[in-house]
């Protein structure tokens, strides 16, 4: 009898998925805590995390509970009707955030939109233009118009891109003081910037903004999609700064793998929002806030917000600690478990080679080396993480 041909998955993603991911040769099949395997049996430690999503892990058995037991009673239902997983969700998050209104969406993008869409009715109640600022080194989506907030390279190729948008320098409390007047609707900003390659707002620049969004009636938006979830050693990174938004975008581990965003707001932003005003068909839907309830849970249970606080500092102090300049390192940074090498080279040729000897790690902004793991990962796996870095950066550095 012949034996069954192998389906050779990359060749099949090569050919029907369309070819906008520069993905790495492998195809991963199963995920447990830190560790994820490929078609081949090889194992992996991923310090990735779905680029800061599983922060409680792969298939977390509470996680992975909740939403089997969701799937048996209800998936979706549709926003014409409340789930009881919607409504506990809703309650969790403003208590946890210190705002007052949730709105569910599906993707970080899709919240970060929605924010915009929020502040331009407010301002448009208030006799104030639409025009958002946001800060150079910002990722905040790959939609039309939060490309339009972002770098220029991603815009190429896609104009005419939306109104209404204006970069301008990170921690510039002057640049910010000169763009702000009455066209201004909003100012959004990432506590850590993650694609920007871990770039952390000053303090004192964060309560500045706080006090002209004030002053101006301009609305402060946090985009937390990344950086929050426990991911700085904070449930919110916005604790780190003592400054409260307006709006507040979640999103990536929110849901531990399950598609799921949210738009969190206070008071006086809710009020100016109307039936019709907004809407989606998925988001928040049973099964998704379900799971999210789950991650939220794990987060708190296990006390991830505490271990992430206390392992970005061990792991921090090991790089800084081994003779930094002998691999080409320039500089360190992050908060928690959100970690940003920066080399004196292009870091993608040693994420390869990390690949290669079984660890999973992200290269951004061209020559940072971004390290955001599960929360729950333990010293040892993190331990042989910087050791496959070393010994890459070995091969090619000395």
């Amino acid at each position: 009898m012949d034996k069954k041909k192998k389906t050779n998955f990359q060749e099949l993603d090569q050919k029907y998925y369309l070819p906008t991911f520069n993905r790495f040769p492998i195809t991963l099949i199963k995920g447990k805590g830190s560790r994820v395997w490929d078609d081949n049996g090889k194992e992996y430690i991923d310090a990735m995390a779905g680029i800061a999503v599983n922060s409680a892990g792969h298939c977390h058995p509470h996680v992975v509970e909740a939403i089997q037991k969701q799937a048996e009673d209800l998936i979706h239902i549709s926003n014409f009707y409340l789930s009881k997983p919607q409504a506990l969700l809703s309650e969790k998050l403003t208590t946890l955030s210190g705002l007052n209104r949730v709105f569910f969406a599906n993707s970080g993008a899709e919240a970060n939109e929605g924010a915009v869409k929020l502040a331009r009715k407010y301002a448009h109640i208030h006799n104030r233009g639409g025009t958002v600022i946001s800060f150079s080194g910002c990722f905040h989506g790959r939609t039309l118009a939060t490309i339009a907030m972002g770098k220029k390279k991603m815009q190429e190729g896609f104009e005419p891109l939306p109104k209404g948008f204006n970069m301008i320098p990170f921690n510039d409390i002057d640049a910010v003081k000169e763009a702000v007047n009455e066209e201004v609707a909003a100012i959004i900003v990432e506590p850590v910037q993650g694609e920007g390659g871990i770039h952390i707002a000053d303090k004192t620049f964060m309560k500045q903004l706080r006090d002209i969004c004030d002053k101006e009636n301009t609305l402060l938006i946090f985009d937390e999609i990344q950086c929050g979830m426990g991911r700085t050693g904070e449930f919110f990174a916005k604790e780190h700064f003592g400054v409260q938004p307006d709006i507040l975008t979640s999103a990536k581990a929110l849901g531990s793998g399950v598609p799921i965003s949210a738009l969190i707001t206070n008071e006086k932003v809710s009020e100016v929002i109307g039936f019709g005003d907004h809407g989606t068909t998925f988001g928040g839907n049973p099964l998704a806030t379900a799971a999210a309830l789950a991650a939220i849970e794990v987060i708190e249970d296990e006390e991830l917000t505490k271990q992430a606080a206390e392992k970005g500092e061990w792991m921090r102090k090991q790089i800084l600690n081994n003779k930094p300049e002998k691999y080409g390192i320039r500089e360190v940074r992050g908060l928690g478990l959100m970690i940003g090498i920066e080399f004196e080279f292009e870091t993608k040729p040693l994420v390869s080679r990390m690949l290669a000897k079984g660890v999973l790690a992200n290269a951004t902004a061209e020559n940072v080396l971004r390290f955001v793991p599960p929360l729950n990962i333990t010293y040892n796996e993190l331990n042989t993480v910087l050791e496959v870095m070393y010994q890459s950066l070995e091969e090619s550095v000395i």
